[in-house]
């Protein structure tokens, strides 16, 4: 009997097994890798009128939002604040408090609500009358002569929410919200989410199109730039339309360049965002939590 044979077929067997184990290992997806199956790109041809066809906006690569000076998460100063300003109704009320666990959930950042400031917070300066005949509140005076001056020592964000409409500049006639990203301050309306006004039938399309734009802009004060990797909450918009059509999800990237900044357990947070979205019946948001659970389980 050739016992050398045998030894050396032996061996070549087990060298062969533990590479093809050490190959599997290596090949593993991540979490980012995993998830970006289920990314949707973006056409190579935006539509006239959407945000990608008036604006020539540059690609920002992980790379490019590493090297970047951006506010972060710290001891003592981690905490996302919502300011509501106006008078609000109950289901206006609601909403602000699903908005409060949504931001929670999607930043994995503990989040308060602060108390009510009233409308006359607002000096008559500051407002004006639109084309459409409703009052109007000057976006900038809200960031510089409110919220940053109330912004609590120990948070990273503070997002005003109001119900009155609200304006950049004196050309423009309307805009969604504004932020001041160096400073960590954000404001946004609520007041054209509804159509008009807020009910129980059109709750769902306003808090979605609420919580769409508040971690939009959160994300841009976190340092994430408008996506231009694939269909993202982070992709800019010009209409509500347009903020309908992108997904409240982040794509791959963009969670990438979150999760660098805010640690937390990725597939903690997948589920919990995917109970939310299953509470409130989003369902087109649920769908896609699922299918990118359902890659990474």
């Amino acid at each position: 009997m050739n016992r050398g044979k045998y030894n050396f077929t032996f061996l070549f067997f087990y060298v062969t097994i533990i590479t093809l184990l050490f190959s599997c290992q290596k090949q593993k997806k991540n979490y980012y890798e995993s998830i970006a199956f289920n990314d949707i790109k973006l056409s190579s041809s935006p539509k006239p009128g959407s945000w990608r066809y008036n604006h020539d906006e540059q690609f920002q690569t992980f790379e490019d939002f590493q090297k970047l000076k951006k506010i972060k998460p710290q001891p003592g100063k981690n905490i996302i604040y919502l300011q509501p300003i106006g008078t609000f109704d109950e289901l206006q009320k609601k909403e602000i408090a699903l908005t409060q666990h949504y931001l929670k959930t999607y930043f994995q950042q503990e989040t308060k609500v602060l108390p009510v400031l009233p409308n006359t917070i607002f000096p008559e300066k500051v407002k004006r009358i639109s084309k459409e005949g409703q009052e109007q509140v000057l976006a900038g005076y809200v960031l510089d002569s409110i919220l940053i001056k109330r912004k609590p020592k120990d948070a990273i964000v503070l997002m005003g929410i109001t119900e009155k409409d609200l304006f950049p500049l004196p050309e423009w006639n309307y805009v969604f919200g504004l932020a001041s990203y160096e400073d960590g301050v954000g404001i946004t309306s609520i007041y054209r989410f509804a159509d008009g006004q807020l009910t129980d039938s059109n709750f769902n399309k306003s808090l979605l199109r609420l919580i769409k734009i508040s971690s939009h802009e959160i994300g841009h004060m976190f340092g994430i730039s408008h996506c231009l990797n694939a269909n993202c909450v982070m992709n800019g918009t010009n209409s509500l339309s347009e903020t309908d059509y992108h997904l409240a999800r982040a794509c791959s990237l963009c969670q990438r360049k979150l999760n660098s900044s805010i640690h937390y357990d990725n597939k903690k947070r997948l589920l919990e965002l995917k109970n939310f979205f299953e509470k409130q019946h989003l369902n087109t948001e649920l769908s896609l939590s699922q299918q990118d659970l359902n890659l990474v389980q």
